[in-house]
């Protein structure tokens, strides 16, 4: 019967439309919601009908909802998240390291330093003042002072990147819990042909929180769920996961399977520049420094060894620090205690101040390094300098890429309010027009009746 088919029409009209407003609504509840992919209502007609000679249109149906998603951008995102992460990190460490040195400043190394040399040559022209002696003694302490600290507070750094490694790992194995999970949920709806395309979104997610921490390969099957490794080593699938843990090896730090024989390799995240800086660049930044300063008391030590002292007995051979070890550069006891004991006559004479100028000729005399101390402490500094601009640039770098990235995203599965509500208003007609479809036709039904 006609009037019946046009019921049929206008019933599955009404729900589709309603299903449709429903979608365009749960859109704008999660206009604010970052994660959030837009979805839209896949319509489509109803297979037509024969009947009568005829072929017969059998109104509209909902295919599926679909997920607006664009999955080259969202590779792209994942790989430039990693990047920046990971410029980001070391850029932020970088400028903590080059902070402690206070460069350039009167209580930076290099300042301190050449006021130590300065000192010598000013008791030259007086050997034998005490006054002049005590500001040598102050000048090397306030220097001794200052490369304690830095190396000090390099180390406390060190140890706050072990800590905060650890800490990422332990969010790296939550992440993977929380993949696992998801996994089994999103399998469990794919498994009957649905998409749950919120448990996609917040599967999306995590992968993009985990993609901060670790450089991250992501596969799907086609059962939807998602295959991570980190670093070329197994993390999750859609059975199970592999946590990971944190190992320390000849002052090393690496993050592996548990269980695991091989570490991954972190090229990306805050845990690669993490690694980095502790395994690597701090490494290098106290060994120059250790350099620096091994040279430097060998040095001195050496011209004041040959000197005499200004005591009724004359004495040579006395050091003026003790041996540069684990970053400390510490004055000799018997120049502490007496500064009579600062060796600056060449021949044991009284007033003879030939050693204190060597002692000062000293800054600008080449070390076993083929540089002034001066020179090679620069050059410490320039490294350091250089690696943190360079790092710096290239977080801006990404910074960008990964800017306009997310735009892109948001141009493509962002909310827009007024076009969602522009929807719901052409449902709204289409549902009303549907149920004044069934109006009509139930007053047709009527007449028909009444004709009876």
């Amino acid at each position: 019967m006609a009037l019946t088919r046009v019921f049929d029409i206008a019933r599955r009209s009404l729900s589709t439309y309603q299903y449709a407003m429903n979608i365009a609504a749960h859109n704008i509840s999660n206009a604010g919601n970052e994660n959030y992919s837009r979805q839209r209502a896949s319509l489509s007609t109803v297979t037509p009908e024969k009947n009568a000679g005829f072929i017969w249109g059998a109104g509209i149906k909902m295919d599926s909802i679909q997920r607006i998603r664009d999955g080259i951008i969202e590779r792209q995102i994942l790989t430039n998240q990693q990047s920046y992460s990971n410029n980001y990190k070391q850029s932020q460490v970088l400028s903590q390291v080059e902070g402690v040195f206070s460069e350039p400043s009167e209580l930076g190394i290099s300042n301190l330093m050449n006021q130590f040399f300065n000192n010598w040559n000013e008791l030259s022209v007086t050997p034998n003042s005490v006054p002049l002696r005590n500001n040598v003694i102050y000048a090397a302490q306030n220097l001794s002072n200052k490369v304690a600290s830095v190396n000090q507070d390099i180390d406390t750094i060190k140890y706050d990147i072990y800590k905060e490694f650890q800490q990422s790992a332990n969010n790296v194995n939550s992440y993977l819990k929380q993949l696992n999970q998801l996994n089994q949920q999103i399998y469990s709806f794919t498994g009957i042909n649905q998409q749950p395309n919120d448990l996609l979104d917040t599967r999306d997610s995590v992968i993009q929180q985990l993609s901060k921490l670790v450089n991250t390969t992501v596969t799907y099957d086609n059962s939807g769920n998602a295959a991570v490794s980190i670093g070329g080593a197994f993390a999750v699938d859609g059975h199970t996961y592999t946590e990971f843990e944190v190992r320390l090896s000849n002052d090393k730090i690496t993050l592996a399977p548990v269980g695991g024989d091989n570490p991954a390799k972190l090229s990306g995240g805050e845990m690669a520049a993490m690694a980095e800086i502790y395994n690597n660049k701090i490494p290098s930044y106290k060994n120059d420094l250790d350099n620096i300063f091994s040279q430097f008391v060998t040095q001195v030590n050496a011209i004041h060894q040959s000197g005499w002292t200004i005591e009724d007995t004359p004495r040579s051979n006395i050091k003026f620090f003790k041996e540069y070890t684990n970053g400390k550069l510490v004055i000799d006891n018997e120049i502490l205690n007496d500064p009579k004991n600062i060796a600056v006559s060449a021949d044991g004479t009284n007033g003879n101040g030939d050693i204190a100028v060597k002692l000062f000729e000293l800054s600008e005399a080449k070390n076993m390094s083929g540089t002034t101390f001066g020179n090679f402490y620069s050059s410490l500094m320039s490294k350091l300098g250089n690696d943190n601009s360079s790092i710096t640039n290239m977080t801006e770098s990404s910074k960008l890429v990964l800017s306009q990235l997310e735009n892109q995203r948001a141009s493509v599965s962002g909310v827009s309010v007024d076009e969602e509500m522009t929807e719901i208003i052409k449902f709204q007609k289409a549902y009303e027009a549907s149920a004044k479809l069934i109006s009509v036709s139930n007053e047709m039904l009527d007449t028909l009746i009444n004709l009876v």
